[in-house]
């Protein structure tokens, strides 16, 4: 389970300039939006299913892993947001509801990404069919096809995958498109993966508001310094 670092110092503009000077592993990547598309319901997901494998084209090209590497990425940044926010609340600042849930349950969050990486062995992730540039959008090509269906399940039901409206989504694809044994079995690791990107990107976007309002809270506070000491400046 994480262990949190003590906070250094206990004033709350230290607090601050703690965090402002923290940099997230892979921030370029946390400029995502979380997934979320159209709410669909179950009959919508199954059309929709239908839609993705007419337009679905496989590549022949053979890439490296990259969910692994992925995987590893998104955890990083977890535990550095986790960090944040113990920092945060040890400095005796406000966290939003959605953080607060986050650093209490980050062990559960832990072990979805333990089991993750036990099933899904290195190299496993290179023999499942891969979608082609063009036939997806630019962060899925290259990427396995039934993740690529993962995230759309996770973008169409924020977050929410029911049983049924999977089964579903999953039969109207296969009635234009089969899919191989292999990416059958691999649907429950691919929607973990996919439920933890879209957490990272959520988290992530919570930091970043978080630093936003601390760096307009110590600018403030420097303003009313000033203001006290050289009211004509």
């Amino acid at each position: 389970m994480l262990s949190f670092a003590p906070f250094p110092e206990s004033s709350q503009r230290a607090a601050r300039r703690w965090w402002a000077g923290l940099r997230l592993p892979g921030r370029q990547a946390d400029e995502d939006e979380p997934l979320r598309a159209a709410l669909f319901s179950a009959d919508q997901m199954a059309l929709h299913g239908k839609q993705l494998a007419a337009r679905h084209v496989l590549s022949t090209v053979r890439v490296r892993d990259r969910l692994l590497a992925r995987l590893a990425a998104n955890e990083a940044v977890l535990v550095s947001v986790c960090e944040l926010l113990a920092a945060t609340v040890a400095a005796k600042l406000r966290i939003t509801p959605a953080a607060e849930w986050l650093l209490d349950n980050f062990y559960l969050v832990e072990e979805e990404i333990r089991i993750a990486r036990r099933h899904l062995p290195r190299g496993y992730s290179r023999e499942l069919p891969r979608l082609a540039p063009g036939s997806v959008n630019t962060t899925s090509a290259g990427l396995p096809r039934v993740y690529d269906l993962a995230l759309e399940l996770i973008s169409h039901g924020d977050g929410r995958v029911r049983r049924g409206t999977l089964s579903r989504f999953v039969a109207a694809y296969q009635s234009v498109q089969p899919l191989l044994l292999g990416e059958l079995w691999a649907i429950p690791i691919m929607l973990r993966l996919a439920l933890i990107e879209n957490l990272r990107r959520v988290a992530a976007r919570a930091a970043a508001g978080r630093e936003e309002r601390d760096r307009a809270a110590s600018w403030a506070d420097d303003m009313l310094a000033v203001a006290e000491k050289s009211p004509t400046d």
